[in-house]
């Protein structure tokens, strides 16, 4: 029963996503795909299911042994003052480190030959559409969500015991999800006095292009650590195509991009 439930939930949550996107992309569409085919529009859906159902079963389960671990090593003073920060600064420095955490998981997905096996999944499509962002294999969406995730709650900053870290971790997988819709959808909409500080479709849009920049542009909200890191890349204008251009099997440091 509780499948079904959850099966309810993301139906309606994915009707509510088409509801905001499609009018959006066919408004502000940045590249004419109307000739998507059911298979792939299909096969869109069914990762969205998958990669909402089996990610969030495995980290649930590996989630609470990274708690047990983290009481067992840090003492139990440090936890007393986590939990008495103020939600005002707990949830912006939860936040940036689940950003630092899934900005170098994402990175080492493109960086590590074995995890980029996985991840290729997500750069296949020859076009981005908002239904894109949960396109992907479900290895590649557990690695780099536990990298994002694993910092919080071994810091105390998310846990089960205590319901605002239970709403923080659920916020940083929320507001990632919602984020990655956005900057995947097929819109020509450029957010000019913020496209310095958060992730846009411009953005990540370069990260899609077979143009030669696969190998930036990781963050998913925070531009910040592309910046401190030296892997941002986002020139004044749209990319022409998207996908993987040659060598699919071989990652993509190896194809000689970057």
């Amino acid at each position: 029963m509780p499948y079904v439930t959850q099966l309810i939930r993301l139906s309606i949550w994915l009707a509510f996503l088409a509801v905001v996107f499609l009018p959006l992309e066919r408004l502000f569409a940045l590249r004419d795909h109307r000739d998507a085919t059911w298979r792939s529009t299909l096969a869109d859906v069914g990762f969205y299911f998958l990669n909402s159902l089996l990610p969030a079963a495995v980290l649930g389960l590996v989630m609470a042994q990274v708690v047990l671990i983290s009481r067992a090593a840090l003492p139990a003073g440090y936890f007393r003052w986590t939990a008495s920060l103020p939600i005002a600064v707990l949830l912006p420095a939860a936040l940036l480190i689940a950003e630092f955490g899934f900005y170098w998981g994402h990175r080492l997905t493109h960086e590590w030959p074995v995890l980029w096996r996985f991840h290729a999944v997500h750069h296949e499509p020859a076009h981005l559409s908002w239904m894109i962002n949960t396109r992907g294999h479900p290895v590649d969406m557990i690695f780099v969500r536990l990298c994002g995730l694993t910092p919080l709650y071994a810091l105390g900053l998310a846990g089960f015991s205590d319901p605002r870290g239970n709403a923080i971790a659920a916020l940083a997988i929320i507001l990632g999800t919602m984020w990655g819709f956005f900057i995947h959808a097929n819109i020509a909409v450029r957010l000019r006095p913020l496209e310095q500080l958060v992730a846009t479709p411009l953005f990540h849009h370069w990260h899609h292009t077979r143009e030669g920049a696969i190998n930036r542009n990781y963050a998913a909200m925070l531009p910040i650590f592309d910046r401190l890191f030296g892997t941002f890349h986002m020139p004044n204008a749209w990319p022409v195509d998207y996908g993987i251009s040659r060598g699919e099997d071989a990652a993509p440091d190896e194809r000689g991009q970057a």
